[in-house]
């Protein structure tokens, strides 16, 4: 039975642990949150809390030697999903001096990795990598962020991937959907909405979990592993309808009021291809329409 560590077992994080549990895996999960644990383990997950900050790296407000340690130990794989969580670009934690924070925490956490057992890392990253230049984006184009989310991860991105101790593979999600979370539920009713003639790029949960579940279980991709660890992969649903489009359709779907959009202004976005998760991955998308 092979063991995985999930660093965040939050949105994604949490059902990914119950698909690979099912599968035959030995999952640990992290949490920030005491009330959390017993979630993780009612559902046969090995919990650890585990708090990344800018200066360290905690385990239950402790200095964590144990705790990350343990959280690591004997696993071969690590799947890290946490989130930048920057309050606004525009803040002076993300501005000022703290505007490094996140890149910060993959800095302190790197030395626990190279002393582990942890031989291959997938690290949860984004497509706000990639600038609004109404390109369509492929995993060469350049990535050029706008946010500075996007400037963090893509420096996190290759502090994992520049460090030889350890293999690491980014999948650059498109925004994140499912049955309980969907950006139309927040445009609802609302007005001046921009971008109208925007391409969507979205991804449903069900397609994250099993983009995963590829890279991890060779037998469903029929490749070894010398194309997927080390590698960059953007995922996307491959449907882009625009964004004024898709919304009002959808909001008419689940009886919302109706989004109402700009149209004085020249839209601006990307396009996302998945076509390498596609032949790569042999990976086909569920859940293509959204």
């Amino acid at each position: 039975m092979k063991q995985i560590s999930i660093l965040g077992c939050g949105w994604l994080g949490l059902p990914l642990a119950k698909s690979l549990l099912e599968k035959g895996f030995s999952v640990k999960g992290s949490t920030t949150s005491l009330e959390k644990i017993s979630v993780l383990k009612n559902n046969g997950i090995h919990p650890h809390i585990v708090t990344l900050s800018a200066p360290e790296v905690s385990g239950e407000g402790l200095i964590l030697e144990n705790e990350i340690n343990s959280f690591l130990e004997n696993s071969e794989i690590l799947i890290i999903d946490i989130p930048p969580k920057l309050r606004t670009d525009s803040s002076p934690e993300v501005s000022g001096s703290l505007g490094k924070t996140f890149v910060q925490k993959i800095q302190n956490l790197i030395p626990y990795i190279e002393k582990s057992t942890i031989e291959k890392i997938i690290f949860v990253s984004s497509t706000a990598v990639y600038a609004d230049d109404n390109s369509i984006v492929s995993e060469d184009t350049k990535p050029q962020p706008e946010t500075e989310s996007g400037k963090q991860l893509l420096e996190a991105e290759q502090l994992l991937q520049n460090n030889k101790n350890f293999q690491t593979t980014v999948l650059r999600f498109g925004g994140l959907i499912g049955e309980d979370r969907h950006p139309v539920y927040h445009l609802a009713g609302k007005e001046n909405l921009g971008n109208p003639n925007a391409p969507i790029n979205l991804i449903h949960q069900i397609d994250c979990i099993g983009i995963i579940e590829k890279i991890l279980l060779p037998k469903f991709r029929d490749q070894n592993d010398n194309v997927v660890w080390g590698e960059t992969f953007n995922a996307v649903a491959p449907f882009h309808p625009t964004r004024k489009d898709y919304y009002t359709k959808k909001a008419i779907e689940l009886h919302l009021a109706l989004p109402e959009f700009e149209e004085g202004k020249i839209s601006v976005g990307k396009t996302i291809l998945s076509d390498k998760v596609a032949t790569v991955l042999k990976y086909k998308f569920q859940d293509s329409t959204l």
